[in-house]
């Protein structure tokens, strides 16, 4: 290395980097300054901690005028970033807290702040509840959580003390929150990562391909208890027909080495057959050399005709038997092959619309039974909505059936990027959509779906190098408390009708 290249910042800053890599250290902007120092020859002095500093200073109470000055003095020496004057400063406010200069007037003591009864009880009701939350990982979280909740169960409790812990508390809780959601995030990627090695070892299991895509949406984020639930009965339900017809492959599997084998057999008595009928030919033969009156050919014939019938018989048996055979053979293969499709198409009879990935009729029946359910037992509101695509046939007649697949795909995606988490997608049938909306009233709904007419305005379809708008026109209702689970359904049917008679794009209330 020359000597330029040595005092170069960008050459320094590239071998601090292969340097953490040699070193397997994270690349954290304090171990990179660690390896940028060793290479530049830089003593490796830590950065001063402005930020910590100046929030010890804002929890610093002053109780006298020397410990206000005190505190003036620790702001000024942290922006000069002089430790020496952060150590007398702080050494300055202990001593102006026991004793006073001689001459100085007495200062009235700042009164103390005591939290309100009702607030404290309230606070540490709060923060009890949430000591389950804090795990087991975080023990100095629970420590610092049962010292605030005994502190604000005492009679009269200083705010300032309070608070002192408490942000305490909150930092504890804030580094362990985002050191949980840094290890979901991890075990996500390491998740989705053996799924696709799953789908990519299985190439020749075709079946697999549904599972691994439900998989693989389900560990996509955001992820939701909702979300989880449907797709654990989803993979039920696949798992359950996937394992009849794997079952029943594996019997027929049996069937076909058995029937090879009475095939063998059969080939090895007919070997057996030829071999004795074609000794007994030779030796006939041989015999017929020294014969020498009809008398004794006679005999001869005789033998020769009984062999040959034998043979006939034991021939015809056999061809009855391969044909036999053959037929169950051929039975079995096209069993075999009405299974693999069986298996092939499970994961698309399950309860999610192959194309879209909404829920199909199916899971749209227990979705909206569970929501009723749910409703009556809460006494809260539901509202369904059903939605058309405009000038579907067109669209179809014009850019073909796969513009048609890709606009129902793309309706379905901006759908569930607008909706609540706890609302339900599905497709209804051809260009038709369902969404259950628990907790929404009528006017709600109407508001929902109008908000997600602009949004699919907003967001143009490419067919190709065309762009596309894509519309809907939408009938909103509210499902009673004594109705049908058809009934709200065939209300909001009716009202998308009317929609589509006023003029398209719309969204009525029925």
């Amino acid at each position: 290395m020359s000597a330029n290249e040595s005092k170069n910042p960008t050459h320094i800053a590239r071998e601090a980097l292969k340097r953490l890599a040699i070193r397997h250290l994270p690349p954290t902007p304090a171990n990179f300054q660690v390896c940028y120092n060793e290479i530049a020859g830089l003593p490796d002095i830590p950065p001063f901690p402005d930020r910590p500093l100046r929030q010890l200073a804002d929890g610093l109470v002053p109780r006298n005028e020397g410990q206000k000055k005190e505190v003036d003095a620790l702001l000024q020496a942290i922006t000069r970033r002089s430790w020496q004057g952060v150590t007398d400063a702080l050494n300055g406010f202990v001593r102006a807290g026991s004793e006073r200069s001689l001459g100085e007037a007495a200062v009235p003591a700042v009164p103390l702040t005591v939290l309100p009864v009702d607030f404290a009880g309230s606070l540490g009701r709060v923060i009890d509840g949430l000591r389950p939350f804090f795990g087991s990982d975080s023990p100095r979280a629970v420590t610092l959580a049962d010292e605030l909740v005994a502190l604000l169960r005492q009679p009269a409790v200083e705010a300032s003390l309070a608070r002192g812990v408490l942000d305490q508390l909150l930092c504890h809780v804030r580094s362990a929150v985002e050191e949980q959601l840094e290890i979901r995030e991890s075990l996500l990627k390491l998740l989705h990562l053996i799924i696709e090695n799953i789908g990519q070892l299985s190439i020749d299991d075709q079946w697999l391909k549904g599972q691994i895509d439900g998989l693989l949406a389900c560990v996509t984020p955001p992820l939701t208890l909702r979300h989880l639930d449907e797709m654990e009965r989803r993979m039920r339900d696949v798992l359950d027909k996937q394992g009849c017809a794997r079952a029943r492959s594996v019997e027929a599997q049996q069937e076909m080495r058995s029937m090879l084998t009475t095939f063998i057999d059969s080939l090895a008595a007919m070997s057996q057959s030829s071999s004795t009928f074609e000794a007994c030919i030779e030796e006939t033969a041989r015999q017929l050399e020294s014969v020498t009156s009809p008398e004794e050919l006679r005999p001869l014939l005789s033998g020769v005709m009984a062999a040959t019938h034998a043979m006939a018989e034991e021939s015809a048996h056999s061809r009855e038997q391969l044909q036999s055979l053959r037929q169950r053979v051929e039975t079995t293969e096209a069993e075999l092959i009405q299974l693999h499709k069986e298996l092939d198409n499970a994961s698309a009879q399950a309860r999610h619309d192959p194309l879209t990935d909404a829920l199909n009729r199916k899971g749209l029946d227990e979705a909206l039974l569970r929501e009723m359910s749910s409703m009556r037992r809460k006494a809260a509101a539901l509202t369904v909505s059903m939605l058309d695509i405009d000038n579907f046939k067109r669209l179809n007649d014009s850019l073909g059936h796969e513009a048609g697949d890709g606009a129902l795909i793309h309706l379905a995606n901006v759908a569930r990027r607008h909706i609540r988490p706890s609302d339900t997608l599905a497709r209804y049938g051809g260009e038709e959509f369902v969404i259950l909306m628990p907790d929404t009233t009528l006017d709600e709904g109407v508001e929902v779906i109008t908000r997600l007419q602009r949004e699919l305005t907003k967001a143009i379809y490419l067919s190709g190098n065309e762009r596309v708008l894509i519309t809907f026109s939408a009938g909103v209702a509210q499902v009673g408390l004594d109705e049908g689970s058809g009934d709200a359904l065939r209300r909001a049917d009716q009202a998308m009708y009317l929609a589509k008679r006023a003029g398209k794009n719309r969204v009525f209330g029925g």
